[in-house]
């Protein structure tokens, strides 16, 4: 019975997925595409008709890599400050990134518009790029934090001892074993930068990004391209994701052989 409730609840998680590819195939001609009318690769084909809804995702995409690229340097450094040091205001610091983290985006949003306005700066893609890269760092800094819960620093010990200096050191030692961390925490910022509606509903100005083209589209109906879009960006999601896991699994540390020859007989 509970291998029951499992798949059910499994298949309630997937079945909206599973809806968007499937109807990204879907040979309808409403502005409803909620109805199966036969299989059909004409949106495959037709990605690109509508020019500003490829422009949206082009905006989100860039936005989502930049973002991404800037939250992962920064919130890995933070995350190895405090994963591997003590210092004054360590406290205070770890409550400011888990502020970050679980104060609503609404509020984050207001926020950052407030101090936008008060500073003159124009609401556009600089705004939207500082609101999303401000927002994934506290996550990346979590997530490698996290993983060094657990690091043992005698390993960088033993590896400066050995000659290694500090950039050799991080190179060999302390990198390969975060990496699992970076690649984790990088991933999850690209996901919520390119999903992200309310802070940059708040600082977008007259940018478009893909999640604001579609939230407004929704008025008149969703065109069929989005969901090949969607299925385009989910895909990517799963293979990025795949990526990291086998990139991680490589690099974890393999165990010293044994020594047979000295084994007595």
């Amino acid at each position: 019975m509970l291998r029951f409730y499992t798949w059910v609840i499994l298949l309630w998680l997937v079945a909206p997925i599973i809806s968007m590819i499937v109807f990204s195939f879907n040979d309808t001609h409403s502005k409803q595409n909620n109805t199966w009318q036969g299989f059909t690769l004409t949106w495959w084909k037709r990605i690109g008709a509508i020019p500003d809804l490829t422009t949206a995702l082009e905006n989100s995409l860039t936005i989502a890599l930049l973002s991404t690229l800037i939250a992962t340097v920064l919130g890995t450094m933070i995350g190895m400050a405090i994963g591997k040091h003590a210092f004054r205001g360590k406290g205070a610091v770890n409550l400011l990134l888990f502020a970050n983290i679980a104060a609503p985006e609404v509020v984050l949003g207001a926020s950052l518009l407030s101090l936008f306005i008060t500073l003159g700066i124009p609401r556009g893609y600089l705004t939207i790029l500082i609101a999303h890269a401000m927002f994934n760092i506290a996550y990346v800094a979590v997530v490698v934090s996290t993983r060094l819960a657990s690091y043992d620093l005698s390993l960088e010990e033993a590896a400066r001892d050995l000659g290694a200096g500090p950039f050799a050191t991080f190179r060999l030692v302390t990198l390969p074993i975060i990496f699992p961390g970076v690649m984790s925490g990088a991933l999850l910022a690209f996901s919520l930068s390119i999903d992200e509606y309310i802070m940059t509903q708040f600082n977008a100005g007259g940018t478009l990004t893909f999640p604001l083209w579609v939230f407004g589209a929704t008025r008149v109906g969703v065109p069929p391209q989005v969901n090949v879009m969607a299925t385009i960006i989910f895909m990517g999601g799963v293979l990025l994701a795949v990526l990291g896991a086998t990139i991680g699994r490589g690099r974890r540390p393999r165990p010293p052989a044994e020594d047979t020859a000295s084994v007595p007989a």
